[in-house]
């Protein structure tokens, strides 16, 4: 089974999980995606106030609020924490609560030590239900030439196995077991490679005849599926606990749920913002911008299928918009900035070997 392993300690410097109170939501996520961890304690003096976790900022991003808001307006004034006398019960705090550290704390509150779930503890739950996991591997990988020019996207090794290998194997973690891959571009040598390998799932390919697009593809699956998919891209990998965003999916009623990454970016440069008349209105010295990517992964219903012209092209981003325009609940589930990995460019296929210990 392949998982996902990191050559550099993301976890080593218990700083990174303690934030003070009027720093920021978007400080706190970056604090967050530099520790690994899925939860930071709010201090003064290192005296316990509150907890953040990843769920507390994404229901916030959800209700659209402000980034630069302090981490006050989301943390929990009551969090869960043991006593240093305590300290024996809290790996069992850990399983029966279901959450991922406890402070241990002195009379005072003042925090002595955090104990987190261990790591033979499991990363990420199984999904409920079985979950069909469609993966758009027909396109020509032209941003990764010279390698695509020998092998297709799908094949292209990430250390020690094709890219789209550990895709399947991370999917079959959370317990789907049923693949469908649409192949285009050098499809037999695709279908060679994964004919040869002991599955312990199952994969069929979806032959597409032409170029159909990261849409189109999915029309060849009419009568195939019937019931709420996994969608994604051959050069993505997501490190993040997919389980919760199959939940948020199904409790929204999306017709289709797009994970996205939040990116942050300083631009190099003062800014200056005129009003109507061309005075200047305001300014800022290097701004942050944060903006959310689309990952290329989706948790789709199946009547997208159904309703998708039969072997016509048309890319995904095109059928989401549709959909949005007919007013049909189209819905995002947010991820750190560290939690995408994506190799669909050279500079970045390098970015993701390192991440993998490569």
């Amino acid at each position: 089974m392949i998982s996902i392993t990191y050559k550099e300690d993301r976890t080593s410097d218990m700083n990174d999980v303690y934030i003070e109170e009027d720093k920021s939501i978007l400080d706190a996520i970056q604090r967050l995606d530099k520790s690994g961890k899925k939860i930071l304690f709010v201090h003064r003096d290192r005296k316990l106030l509150a907890s953040l976790t990843d769920g507390d900022i994404r229901r916030w991003i959800l209700k659209k609020g402000d980034l630069q808001m302090p981490v006050k307006c989301v943390a929990n004034y009551q969090p869960k924490f043991l006593y240093e006398q305590e300290e024996n019960l809290a790996m069992r705090m850990i399983r029966e609560q279901e959450i991922d550290a406890v402070p241990i704390v002195d009379k005072e509150h003042l925090i002595k030590k955090i104990i987190f779930a261990n790591d033979s503890m499991q990363e990420h739950s199984v999904f409920d239900k079985e979950i069909p996991v469609v993966i758009m591997a027909g396109g020509l990988g032209t941003r990764l030439s010279p390698y695509t020019n020998i092998l297709p996207k799908p094949l292209i090794p990430v250390g020690d196995y094709p890219i789209a290998e550990y895709i399947i194997n991370l999917f079959y973690e959370y317990g789907c077991s049923q693949f469908y891959m649409i192949v285009n571009y050098k499809r037999n040598m695709i279908k060679a490679y994964f004919d040869e390998l002991d599955k312990k799932y199952l994969l069929d390919f979806i032959t597409e005849e032409k170029q159909l697009g990261t849409g189109g593809g999915i029309s060849l699956l009419k009568g195939k599926i019937k019931d709420t998919f996994i969608l994604t891209n051959c050069d993505i990998l997501i490190d993040d606990d997919l389980t919760k965003a199959y939940r948020q999916h199904i409790e929204s009623g999306n017709i289709i749920t797009m994970v996205c990454s939040l990116k942050n970016f300083t631009i190099p440069y003062g800014v200056v913002n005129i009003g109507e008349d061309g005075a200047i209105s305001s300014m800022q010295e290097k701004p942050n911008m944060s903006f959310f990517t689309n990952t290329g992964c989706y948790f789709v219903e199946p009547e997208v299928i159904e309703d998708l012209e039969y072997n016509e092209p048309i890319d995904f981003p095109a059928v989401i918009e549709k959909y949005m325009k007919a007013e049909k609940r189209v819905g995002i589930y947010p991820i750190g900035e560290e939690a995408w990995f994506d190799m669909g460019q050279i500079d970045e296929l390098e970015k993701m070997k390192v991440k993998l210990g490569y």
